[in-house]
């Protein structure tokens, strides 16, 4: 069997598949019905001569000879999509709908304007961008593109560093009139501390070495935005993203808080999108634009 007798698009499904789990979540990452990516298949395994999946009501798995296929089904999709590359003008651009899931804080000053600018440079692409402080399967909704800030959990997803993220304590000046601020790590034991619901401790490094610190305080949120506009009203100590409170800091409305014995775990903002070996024009479009944006802030 030679490689020109084999529909890419057939392939494309197998490999979408056995990452997303099901031919449904195939066909929502692709843009086609499950019925169609199920014809797919059965079009890619006919063309072989082989069954190369296993196929039950909630999930599937290759066989031997879908095992031996798959490195050879992903090199032909690299190929293919680097050889569309080569040839593909740079004022081309993005088209089609480009999904994007971010937080509340992050997608509203940060991804927003970055949306802007694309859909202008782009007028052939359209965004649906889904604004959840928690996270959300990505095969089920059909995202192309998330944006997450932190440590990433494992997953099959392919993650992509973007840039730093710098956090920090953060107080308003009514607070620190009436409590002063803390100087050293243990101080924090003596303040309000605004936590998400069920945090007992916040993480620091020290010395080198990651250490808990216990904290408390009488105000609770799972929202990042509650912890802001908490902090601005003078109601505790809150950590913050340094791009959060850009505004927040120039205008006085609040101050930085440095320790001197210790400072806050280093974290990340990630782009994570379902597969290396079909990432369309629209994604690397829009994460070249942010990063452009992230390299300014």
């Amino acid at each position: 069997m030679t490689p020109d007798m084999i529909a890419l698009e057939d392939v494309i499904v197998l490999i979408q598949a056995i990452e997303a789990g099901s031919l449904s979540a195939a066909g929502r990452r692709i843009g086609i019905t499950a019925m169609a990516a199920s014809r797919r298949l059965a079009a890619l395994e006919a063309e072989l001569g082989v069954r190369l999946v296993h196929r039950t009501t909630r999930a599937l798995s290759l066989t031997p000879e879908g095992e031996a296929f798959l490195p050879h089904a992903r090199a032909m999709i690299k190929q293919e999509a680097d050889g569309r590359a080569a040839v593909r003008p740079a004022e081309a651009g993005a088209s089609g709908l480009l999904r994007i899931t971010a937080s509340v804080p992050f997608g509203r000053k940060i991804v927003m304007p970055v949306i802007a600018a694309c859909l202008n440079s782009n007028p052939d692409l359209s965004i649906e961008l889904m604004l959840d402080d928690s996270l959300i399967d990505m095969a089920a909704k059909g995202v192309d593109l998330a944006l997450r800030i932190g440590a990433l959990r494992d997953s099959s997803l392919v993650a992509r560093r973007l840039a730093d993220n710098p956090r920090g304590l953060y107080a308003a000046p009514t607070y620190i009139a009436r409590l002063g601020k803390p100087h050293m790590l243990e101080d924090l034991t003596r303040h309000e501390c605004l936590v998400i619901p069920g945090t007992t401790h916040w993480m620091f490094n020290r010395a080198g070495r990651p250490v808990q610190q216990r904290i408390s305080g009488r105000l609770s949120t799972n929202s990042i935005e509650g912890h802001l506009q908490a902090c601005i009203d003078g109601l505790g100590i809150a950590r913050l993203s340094g791009w959060d409170v850009v505004e927040e800091v120039a205008r006085g409305h609040l101050i930085p808080i440095t320790l001197s014995d210790a400072a806050i775990p280093e974290e990340a903002i990630w782009a994570v999108y379902p597969s290396p070996h079909f990432v369309p024009a629209k994604v690397r479009v829009f994460i070249a634009a942010l990063l452009g944006h992230l390299r300014h802030k």
